[in-house]
Parts: C-alpha cells; structure tokens; sequence
C-alpha cells in the first residue's frame, strides 16, 4: 500500500472543525486547500458586526494585527495535520500551536468584508515543529507577510497546562 497523499486536499468546515480547537469568532477558516505537503491555501472575511472590530476601533473599523497572525496559524496547523506526512505519523490529538513570531510587516490594513487570501508554505525544523511564512493579499495587493513557528503538540498537555495555570491564579 502506498503512502503517497493525493494533493489536493480540500477541507470543508467539517474537516477543518475536525483539526482546529477554535470555534465561534475565534474560528477564522471554514475551508482549506492542501495544495502540497508543504502549501496551503485559505480565505477569511470578519463582518462589520465582529466583537473584535467593534473596538479596534470605534468609528473606523480595522482587521487588527493579530488577528492576521492567528489567521497564518489556523491555516498551518490544520494543513500540515492534513497534508504533511511527518505531521499525519504522529499518533493520538495533536494541535498545531503557534509557539512563536518570527517576523510580520503589515502593508495595508484590512477592512470589515474585504475577503483575505493566505497562501502559506512551511518548512520541518523537527518532526513536530515547523517554520511557517505567510502571504496575505486583498484583492491580488498584499496585505501582510508573516512568519511564525508553529509545534504539533497533544491535545492533553494543551488541556493540562491550562488547568495548571488556572490552579496558580486561583
């Protein structure tokens, strides 16, 4: 039996909600692309009415900063647990987490409804860590680059680490 992946790989709401903890306003993706083991595409679009935007800021509503960076990580991490061969091997529930950010430069802002295309492409630094640089544009103009780290860590030391830091403020 071969292990080849047949690229593409298309994931609808349903396979990215598989892959992705977020849910609600914090869930960005409802589809992706798995062009290859190493490329992946997605879209996002916040609405006019987003909690986020609301306040970011009153008046002259704004996409902010991080939530482009989070975009770049919810197209990462359900790509490289659908698409990458190293990331498919690792057994058990395992979500990518970004772990660092390596660089960003924002080039034009973007604006409630304004659909953004990510084309993101990653790079093995170990077999659960990954250097992930991003291109977002807006209508074919670019509106960021991001690069980021991002780890496949198990869902449950996730789970176990925020019950410890609960237990600490507590």
């Amino acid at each position: 039996m071969s292990d080849a992946i047949p690229y593409p790989i298309e994931l609808d709401a349903d396979g990215v909600y598989r892959l992705l903890p977020h849910r609600g306003e914090m869930q960005l993706i409802e589809s992706l692309t798995v062009l290859d083991h190493d490329h992946y595409r997605s879209r996002a679009r916040w609405s006019a009415d987003s909690a986020v935007l609301r306040g970011h800021f009153p008046g002259m509503p704004l996409v902010p900063g991080v939530m482009l960076v989070e975009l770049v990580a919810q197209v990462a991490g359900p790509g490289m647990r659908a698409g990458s061969p190293s990331a498919r091997r690792l057994e058990g529930d395992y979500l990518g987490m970004l772990a660092g950010i390596r660089k960003c430069s924002f080039r034009r802002p973007v604006l409630p409804q304004e659909a953004v295309e990510i084309t993101v492409r990653t790079r093995p630094m170990s077999e659960t860590a990954a250097g992930v640089s991003a291109v977002l544009t807006v209508d074919a103009e670019e509106a960021a680059q991001v690069d980021i780290l991002l780890i496949n860590t198990p869902r449950q030391m996730v789970e176990e680490s925020i019950v410890s830091a609960a237990r600490r403020r507590a």
